[in-house]
């Protein structure tokens, strides 16, 4: 049977939070774990109580919701955080994913839309709402500069899996897409990460996001 996965929440909205809070208690598969109104709160408890997923408000009062993200990934680097917020626009979903993010959603976010995204993003996917896909999707078609030497090492094969790692496609899926080999796919995956100097799939997808083929 699989374990119920843990999700904490970082808001200052007091009702915000608690009405996550009781989505959360409601949803087959999940369990809140804990709450917090500020960004220094949760640096001090999160990596004890070491959750799943983190739901994360950007507008935090001091510390925002980027920089908590930016300081809690290297001590939770097993933890998901899935940015909550209000924001639409490009800058602010790039700065999150630059920082560690792994989704974003928007606040007007349905209790169902909430519980699948959560499911999502534990299961390896990148969730974000529908409105905020079409910003990252967009963001492909605009006119490029110079690519940097980081994209320009990129062979047109990791380009491609990258673009897919983007639209949040999962290791099977991209297999599925491109026609190779499931157990190819993390090779290539690994590889970008080296050649982007990056850690993870949201911050590959920041740094190349502007230069990655539609």
């Amino acid at each position: 049977m699989n374990m119920a996965i843990k999700v904490s929440i970082v808001e200052d909205d007091d009702a915000v939070r608690e009405v996550f809070a009781k989505w959360l208690g409601c949803g087959e598969g999940l369990r809140f774990l804990s709450g917090y109104a500020n960004a220094e709160r949760a640096l001090v408890e999160l990596p004890r109580v070491r959750p799943d997923v983190v739901l994360m408000d950007i507008n935090l009062p001091g510390l925002d919701g980027v920089g908590c993200v930016h300081r809690l990934k290297p001590l939770l680097p097993a933890t998901q955080f899935v940015m909550v917020t209000v924001y639409e626009d490009a800058d602010h979903i790039f700065e999150a994913l630059a920082a560690g993010a792994t989704g974003y959603l928007l606040k007007r976010t349905t209790r169902k839309q909430l519980l699948a995204a959560l499911q999502e993003v534990q299961a390896g996917g990148s969730p974000m709402s529908t409105s905020i896909a079409r910003l990252v999707v967009e963001s492909f078609g605009r006119p490029r500069s110079a690519q940097p030497p980081e994209i320009e090492g990129l062979s047109p094969r990791e380009q491609e899996v990258l673009a897919l790692l983007a639209r949040g496609y999962l290791i099977k899926e991209i297999a599925e897409a491109l026609k190779i080999s499931a157990l190819t796919v993390p090779t290539y995956v690994r590889r970008i990460y080296e050649k982007l100097h990056v850690r993870s799939r949201s911050q590959a997808v920041a740094k190349a996001a502007h230069w990655l083929p539609r």
